[in-house]
């Protein structure tokens, strides 16, 4: 996962900070319920607080609680709307939504309490509109529980306010689970059926504009929420088969490439893991590139950022055997953090790709200009070429040309684009 890179955006007066706890307004809830009659629930959650407090420390976690209530009570809304928006209990990362009203009027429980969990999800994966950049853990997975209580007066109101929360905990708990189901079953039909395709983003060179090579990256079936490879990855995760799409992800870059213009590269992502698991069965590989038209000479594997190698010595071993078939390889996103670094020493890839972090904005800031240039430095020392990733802007790509980095790959060159929708250099 990138580095998270969280800030809370101005709520206005309605944002407070520490919002109220559940104890603190019991007295006020209780008694609106023994005046109304009825009162129901919708609980949010998520496990994206406790990614967080472990990434961040809990004063992040803490203030994610309270911005996210605070803009669930800007969200507030129908006939009736919520009466409180407060946290949960000490020690949970809950927020709880009553509304209270009076007996005769279902149409609250039934359609405008799931309609208000329905435009919370939504907004909540909608990039600008709620409190945290986008990335934020808490989009991950947000989790939604209802549940309603009838004031009866044999029973002590706290008592039923405290089965009214474990209710609507249980109705999220089992929410999570048949959404976890539902995504398993779309995700291994997705397996089986081989639907992800790729997308082919330029690499070139800076001193002469030209293309050097292409990075294959996956898309799922466009307009689902599986489109993007952060997404796909993220439900591999979640099912303990990442083995299987990062296979079939370099399956897809192949196939894909088709159309490969003659003299360039393709860089081709792979987990360590999967190379690992694939061991010293080269030939798996090969096999693959035959039906493009490719040979090994044509392919760099791209180790992926998003595991660490295990064993550096295993590794360098299995590396020295692919490239005697003529395979390079490519270190992603270098520069992010010390592993990269790490990883770059032990195995002196070909080739190094700079971290998108470091070169945007490089032609402003003399810092990151240091940076790239001992980067360089030592990449050339160890016989390897540096990609910048990221470049958005001529600017950028000028900047890079006069600290000598080799080659450049982004935006800036083009949208990633199928391989047979382009015309060949």
């Amino acid at each position: 996962m990138a580095d998270l890179d969280f800030a809370l955006t101005s709520l206005g007066d309605s944002f407070i900070s520490p919002f109220p706890s559940v104890a603190s307004r019991a007295p006020e809830i209780l008694d609106a319920f023994e005046q109304q009659g009825v009162m129901g629930l919708l609980l949010l959650d998520s496990p994206g607080f406790a990614e967080l407090e472990r990434r961040l420390g809990r004063r992040a976690r803490e203030e994610a609680h309270s911005a996210l209530a605070g803009w669930v009570t800007n969200l507030a809304g129908g006939n009736p709307s919520p009466q409180f928006v407060v946290l949960g209990e000490l020690g949970r990362t809950e927020i709880l939504i009553f509304w209270v009203c009076p007996a005769g009027n279902g149409d609250f429980y039934r359609r405008q309490i799931p309609s208000f969990a329905r435009t919370i999800a939504q907004t909540v994966q909608r990039p600008g509109q709620w409190p945290f950049s986008q990335g934020s853990p808490i989009q991950d997975e947000l989790w939604c529980g209802r549940a309603i209580a009838f004031r009866n007066p044999r029973c002590d109101g706290a008592t039923q306010l405290r089965e009214l929360i474990e209710s609507a905990r249980e109705d999220a708990e089992s929410s999570v689970l048949q959404r976890r189901r539902e995504e398993q079953r779309v995700f291994t039909e997705l397996l089986l059926d081989r639907r992800v395709s790729s997308v082919y983003e330029p690499i070139v060179e800076v001193g002469t504009h030209t293309v050097f090579g292409y990075e294959a990256l996956v898309r799922g079936p466009r307009g689902t929420p599986l489109y993007s490879a952060d997404s796909l990855f993220r439900a591999a995760e979640n099912h303990d088969l990442v083995f299987e799409l990062d296979a079939l992800c370099r399956a897809s870059g192949l196939r894909g490439a088709a159309d490969f213009p003659s003299d360039t590269k393709l860089f081709l992502n792979v987990m360590p893991s999967s190379l690992e698991a694939i061991g010293d069965r080269e030939e798996l590989l090969i096999g693959n590139l035959q039906e493009s038209g490719l040979t090994a000479r044509d392919i760099v594997l791209e180790i992926n950022e998003q595991e660490s190698i295990e064993n550096f010595s295993t590794f360098r071993d299995l590396a020295e055997r692919y490239r005697a078939q003529g395979f390079q390889f490519a270190l992603d996103d270098t520069g992010s953090g010390y592993s990269g670094f790490e990883e770059m020493i032990e195995l002196s890839p070909e080739y190094v790709k700079i971290d998108r972090s470091m070169v945007a904005g490089v032609d402003q800031d003399p810092t990151k200009q240091n940076v790239l240039v001992a980067l360089l430095t030592l990449a050339e020392q160890m016989g390897s070429r540096v990609i910048g990733e990221g470049l958005g802007r001529l600017e950028e790509l000028e900047m890079l040309q006069q600290l000598g980095i080799h080659f450049g790959q982004g935006w800036l060159f083009g949208q990633p684009t199928p391989m047979s929708a382009r015309t060949p250099p």
